[in-house]
């Protein structure tokens, strides 16, 4: 796929939390964590698209705005939104699976390596995870530790915790039974 010549972005508070969203013309390609900044997002961006110019546009980003603010209020459990998902083959694999998880459970990063088909290759898949450019959307907060621990989040541990709470799987919801 050619490279847009422009993505667009906007930024979300919601609470303490600021996040930056930022749209090809195909779809919402990236969303940073509240500990990310617009020169995170715009290091991203060129890195993942160089020569692409970074353009404010909080219309066109509206919906995203929305769906996300939703989520964040607990009134929304799915998002439909357009996506332009940049990443490597595996990566992408790895994020259709995260995508696969349902609202309010949460599964490990062994099962998530058993369910792409590579079940060495939990780190892979953890750093694939951790790559994610989409958090929220692809809800890669829903990764725990097979101990049923939390590990791992970009935002934090405590977001992610806040996050699987408001999704009412923390304490931990698994393979089909709510605890």
């Amino acid at each position: 796929m050619p490279t847009p010549a422009i993505v667009y972005w906007t930024q979300l508070t919601h609470g303490q939390w600021t996040f930056h969203l930022a749209a090809t013309p195909r779809g919402l390609c990236c969303i940073t964590l509240p500990n990310e900044t617009l020169a995170d997002l715009e290091a991203w961006v060129t890195r993942r698209m160089p020569g692409t110019a970074l353009e404010r546009d909080d219309d066109r980003l509206e919906n995203s705005r929305r769906q996300i603010a939703e989520y964040l209020q607990g009134q929304r459990r799915s998002f439909s939104l357009p996506l332009d998902v940049i990443g490597t083959d595996f990566q992408r694999q790895v994020w259709r699976q995260l995508a696969e998880i349902p609202y309010g459970r949460t599964c490990s990063y062994r099962d998530l390596a058993a369910a792409v088909g590579r079940p060495k290759a939990v780190r892979a898949v953890g750093m694939a995870n951790h790559a994610n450019p989409l958090p929220l959307v692809i809800p890669c907060h829903r990764v725990i530790g097979a101990d049923g621990s939390l590990v791992g989040y970009g935002g934090g541990l405590e977001m992610k915790e806040t996050l699987l709470r408001l999704e009412g799987a923390w304490p931990v919801a698994r393979d089909g039974d709510q605890s």
